[in-house]
């Protein structure tokens, strides 16, 4: 089983609050996505503005979760 395997499993059997905290650790890890002055908000109000105006291309929090979910094996 390769490290990555190994590692995918050991944190999956992780308690809740483990989970998130590790999670949390990796993702401040990552170099910044948004490299603007107001840190991703004008990106944010911009999609936020899109889904308001076209409500029909927005998904709800299931099917969120179910993509999410069948992306990434969980």
């Amino acid at each position: 089983m390769s490290t990555m395997s190994n590692l995918k499993e050991l944190a999956l059997n992780l308690p809740v609050s483990d989970r998130a905290s590790l999670a949390s650790i990796l993702l401040r890890s990552l170099p910044e996505v948004l490299n603007d002055h107001d840190g991703g908000v004008a990106e944010a109000r911009r999609r936020r503005d899109e889904l308001n105006a076209n409500p029909e291309i927005g998904i709800s929090p299931e099917e969120l979760r179910k993509r999410i979910s069948e992306t990434f094996e969980i």
